[in-house]
C-alpha cells in the first residue's frame, strides 16, 4: 500500500498535483490549511476536489497566521493589480513569511503518523508570483532537513521525499495534465482577492459561495495565461473580466 500526503489548497496546481498522485497509485491523504486567509472560499472547492478523487481522509488544518505573517493575503494589505505577469521579478507583498515551510511541517508530522514518506506539493517555479518556497532549491534543502528531523528517517526505517511533479512545467502545461486525469477546472480557485457577485456586474450563475475571481490580480492572471497558452477556455472565465 502507498500513502502520501498531498497539499491541496483548491488551486489549479494543487489539484493537479492530487489527481497525478492518485493515476501514480497512491492512497492519498489530503491535507488543506485555514490560515485565515483572504480567499478562504478555496478551502469548500478543496473539500469537494478531496471527496471527487475520493482520497482516504482530508483534513482542514486551522492556524491563524494572520497574527504572525503579515502579507496582502492575510492582513489588510491591498492585492496588488494588474501588473505585468510575464514580467514578475520581486517577491510580491502576496508572499506570506514562512507558509510553505509550514505547511509542509505540518504535512510532515501527518506522514510520519500514517507510516508513508512521500508528500505532494503543488509548488512550481516557472509561471508564478516568484515566492522564494516554490523553489527547486528549497524544496531539496527541506527534504533533507526532513530526513534529520524525523524519527522514521533517523532509525532508518523510511525516507521522506518531497514531490513536486509541477515544479518546472508552465501553467499551459500544468492545465493540459490536469485535463488528462480529470480536474474540473470550474471547481477550482485561483484568485487572491474574490468579490462579491452581488457588487459586481457578472452574468454567470457558477459562484464559490457567492463569490468570483477579481481578473486582475497575479494569479488571476496566471490563470488566464495558462489556458490561453493551453489553447483551452476557462471554465471561469465567463464570469471575470480578464
Amino acid at each position: 500500500m502507498k500513502r502520501a500526503v498531498v497539499l491541496l489548497s483548491g488551486g489549479i496546481d494543487s489539484t493537479t498535483t492530487l489527481a497525478i498522485a492518485r493515476h501514480e497509485g497512491y492512497d492519498v491523504y489530503a491535507m488543506s490549511l485555514d490560515y485565515h486567509q483572504r480567499q478562504r472560499v478555496e478551502l469548500e472547492v478543496a473539500r469537494r476536489n478531496a471527496e471527487r478523487f475520493k482520497v482516504v481522509e482530508h483534513v482542514i488544518i486551522e492556524i491563524d497566521l494572520s497574527s504572525i505573517a503579515r502579507s496582502a493575503l492575510t492582513s489588510d494589505i491591498e492585492v496588488p493589480k494588474d501588473r505585468d505577469v510575464q514580467r514578475l521579478r520581486e517577491i510580491p507583498v502576496t508572499y506570506v513569511p514562512a507558509r510553505n515551510v509550514i505547511f509542509l511541517s505540518l504535512a510532515l508530522a501527518w506522514a510520519e503518523t500514517i507510516g508513508s514518506g512521500d508528500i505532494f506539493i503543488g509548488a512550481n517555479a516557472i509561471d508564478y508570483s516568484g515566492y522564494p518556497d516554490c523553489r527547486p532549491e528549497f524544496l531539496r534543502a527541506y527534504e533533507e532537513m526532513a530526513n534529520l528531523a524525523m524519527k522514521a528517517s533517523v532509525e532508518g526505517r523510511m525516507r521522506f521525499r518531497i514531490h513536486a511533479p509541477l515544479i518546472n512545467m508552465s501553467k499551459a502545461e500544468i492545465i493540459r495534465k490536469g485535463y488528462e486525469l480529470g480536474v474540473d477546472f470550474s471547481d477550482t480557485w485561483s484568485c487572491y482577492d474574490p468579490q462579491e457577485r452581488g457588487a459586481l456586474s457578472y452574468t454567470s450563475a457558477v459562484t464559490h459561495h457567492g463569490y468570483v475571481p477579481c481578473g486582475r490580480c497575479d494569479s488571476c492572471l496566471l490563470r488566464e495565461k495558462g489556458f490561453r497558452e493551453a489553447g483551452i477556455e476557462d471554465p471561469l472565465k465567463h464570469e471575470v473580466k480578464y
